[in-house]
């Protein structure tokens, strides 16, 4: 499906089919400014500088970030918001940023996504170094759509009754896909309700649809569907496998299924997998 009509597909499911009884958390006013800060030809950086400043948590974890072994080159620690800023760079300080604001507006608490945030921006941190690998796929769009990936989970556990065990059982079936069991029980799933989130928080077509599509990989190739969005959902594949590794887990029934298909879409052989895998583990660390 095209961008549009997967913003056709969420609009009309939103209005009358499975998704009118989920709750969407408001997007926090502070992420609403972020967006608008970044989107602009020539980003406004005294705007970012505010945002980073307003709250004193946010603020402690781009500082500690700046200071911490894999950014501190120079041996001195930053001790101002704008000294962070300088030494990672208005990009990775929106990235981070970004994170924060939506940890704190879903919050979640339950045995079934434990780490889910940790494991999110992991996932992140995968995603934006996999981007700076490839031609052509921005590492800002990379790196939000790793963070928001699964964030239609916490939501459904949230506002669908029962959604909990769904999760036990669909991580246990092994004759059908993840989505199916959620689809089968609910009536939909979470690559649609994270794609709602992102629709609802007025974020990038480019990172609904690909949110929308990110387990859909037997589309990988498919002529109707832009580019970007294919490497996205191909190097999401990517990114689960390398922190599945690092994590010292078995490759899911995605990887096992569709990986190929995936590499082939990326151009990239097990050799270079295997300098990601090797590049990307003090990061993971550091996350």
């Amino acid at each position: 499906m095209k961008t549009e009509a997967i913003r056709e597909e969420i609009d009309a499911a939103r209005a009358r089919g499975s998704l009118r009884q989920i709750v969407i958390p408001p997007c926090p006013e502070l992420l609403a400014r972020l967006q608008q800060a970044m989107a602009q030809a020539e980003p406004d950086l005294n705007e970012v500088s505010r945002i980073a400043s307003a709250d004193v948590a946010m603020s402690v974890i781009l500082m500690r970030t700046a200071n911490s072994p894999v950014h501190m080159a120079d041996g001195q620690p930053c001790s101002t918001v704008g000294q962070a800023m300088n030494r990672l760079g208005l990009r990775e300080t929106a990235a981070i940023l970004t994170g924060f604001l939506l940890k704190n507006a879903i919050p979640v608490n339950n045995p079934q996504l434990g780490r889910f945030w940790e494991r999110s921006t992991k996932r992140a941190i995968a995603m934006d170094f996999i981007a700076r690998q490839l031609p052509g796929l921005s590492p800002g769009l990379a790196y939000t759509f790793g963070l928001f990936c699964h964030v239609g989970m916490p939501v459904l556990l949230q506002s669908v009754r029962g959604y909990g065990s769904t999760m036990i059982e669909a991580g246990a079936r092994i004759d059908r896909p993840f989505i199916a069991t959620e689809n089968a029980n609910h009536k939909t799933d979470h690559a649609v309700v994270g794609a709602l989130v992102v629709r609802a928080w007025n974020m990038a077509p480019e990172l609904m649809a690909a949110i929308r599509l990110h387990h859909d990989f037997v589309s990988l190739g498919d002529g109707s569907i832009h580019a970007e969005l294919h490497t996205l959902v191909a190097a999401g594949l990517v990114a689960e496998q390398l922190m599945r590794a690092h994590e010292g887990l078995d490759a899911d029934a995605d990887w096992k299924l569709h990986s190929q298909r995936a590499l082939d879409w990326l151009q990239i052989g097990p050799e270079e997998l295997e300098q990601w895998d090797e590049q990307l583990r003090p990061l993971f660390d550091e996350a």
